[in-house]
């Protein structure tokens, strides 16, 4: 892994960003090692429950590009500073709510949203501040140091139920250490400085017909990605009856081979092109979806929840390949101003079929069983790497 200086500009405030970064990750780590576990056992949601609390959560991302389109005055480091204090009003609810099913959905969205917010500003201000040619390596360095707090979060985690029972007191306690740590990182977050000019790609909803493939590419990305996100730990609970430390060892995995393997990828994307990134990644999807929704039938249910463990780890590595799609869009963009604008709006086409794969997918596993579910993410997969298959790179189309 390269050092930071080589890949970004030594008078943007990358060191700040990153250290919030790090700090975020480390609360997400304690809120994601034990959410799954926490919605299971004390606020009893079944799998359809899962499905309604996952649209809410995915809701202020189709909101996004409503919620910028507001904020267009404002420069891309204040929306980040903006989205770390509604993320800590958010899991501070969490730790304060009754754990009723309304409440604790009500906590999920409002950390959602902030964390929405942050999301587009995360791959913005990276490519931002990097160095000329180094975009993918950019993010892939982001990913990474975010990996590495998260990490940290879910050591802290198997640390402490390696010791103590889940008890509603022992989750809160977590949610409430963890709206503390985000609080802290608000401070590093509070000192980047940017200055934003108000210009048509901000003060309005932003779509260019040159960016079509990529928002259609959010589409596809957006509905396979989110099968495995909102069912993927939630099968291994239910189905296979893990528990937050079992959980918690799995997701730590799945952040140490991230850590090491995103800035890889990055440099993977700058080397060999994002269209070619776009169609491998997908094409792995298949065979890990084919084993997450029949591994049961074919092994016993000990092996079969370890293939499932590794199949959820290799999920989250060709994850980072959907970083080629912001290179793609940095490599037709016009300006910074644009990629900004147009990240984020991709993130609301994303989230036009997330909120409904979450809203439907616990019905589908419920009345279809989670065989159909996997299926589904890996028809999607492959849609995603033909449709990959037609982008033309920027030097193709002025060659």
């Amino acid at each position: 892994m390269r050092k930071l200086s080589d890949v970004f500009r030594p008078n943007s405030g990358y060191r700040l960003f990153f250290l919030s970064m790090i700090t975020f990750g480390l609360s997400y780590g304690l809120y994601k090692g034990i959410i799954d576990n926490y919605l299971a056992e004390v606020v009893s949601m079944t799998s359809l429950d899962k499905g309604i609390s996952e649209f809410f959560r995915e809701l202020p991302g189709l909101l996004l590009v409503f919620i910028l389109a507001a904020l267009y005055t404002f420069s891309a480091e204040r929306i980040y500073k903006i989205g770390a204090l509604i993320m800590m009003a958010g899991m501070a609810m969490q730790a304060a709510v009754p754990a009723t099913r309304v409440m604790v959905i009500l906590a999920i969205f409002v950390y959602s949203l902030g964390d929405h917010i942050q999301l587009g500003m995360r791959n913005t201000l990276s490519l931002q501040y990097a160095k000329e040619g180094c975009g993918g390596e950019a993010l892939g360095l982001q990913s990474a140091l975010h990996q590495m707090g998260t990490l940290a979060g879910y050591l802290v985690i198997i640390a402490v139920f390696c010791f103590m029972n889940g008890t509603t007191g022992l989750y809160r306690t977590v949610f409430g250490v963890s709206a503390c740590i985000i609080g802290l990182g608000s401070l590093s977050a509070l000192k980047l400085k940017g200055n934003s000019k108000t210009d048509e790609t901000k003060r309005r909803f932003y779509f260019r017909k040159k960016y079509a493939k990529y928002y259609m590419l959010e589409v596809f990305y957006g509905a396979r990605k989110q099968v495995f996100f909102t069912f993927g730990p939630y099968v291994l609970v239910l189905f296979y009856g893990a528990n937050a430390m079992t959980i918690s060892i799995l997701f730590a995995l799945s952040s140490l081979c991230t850590f090491f393997i995103a800035p890889l990828v990055g440099r993977i994307i700058d080397r060999f092109g994002y269209r070619i990134v776009m169609i491998t990644d997908t094409l792995i999807l298949v065979i890990v979806c084919f084993f997450y929704g029949f591994a049961h039938h074919l092994f016993p249910m000990h092996v079969a929840f370890v293939v499932c463990c590794v199949n959820y780890i290799l999920d989250s590595i060709i994850s980072l390949a959907s970083m080629a799609s912001n290179v793609y869009v940095q490599d037709l963009a016009d300006s910074q101003d644009e990629v900004r604008a147009t990240i984020s709006t991709g993130l609301s086409v994303n989230h036009m079929i997330t909120v409904l794969i979450a809203l439907f997918g616990g019905w589908i596993w419920q009345k279809l069983g989670i065989e159909t579910l996997f299926i589904l993410s890996a028809v999607l997969g492959l849609l995603n790497s033909a449709y990959a298959a037609t982008i033309r790179t920027k030097k193709e189309i002025s060659a």
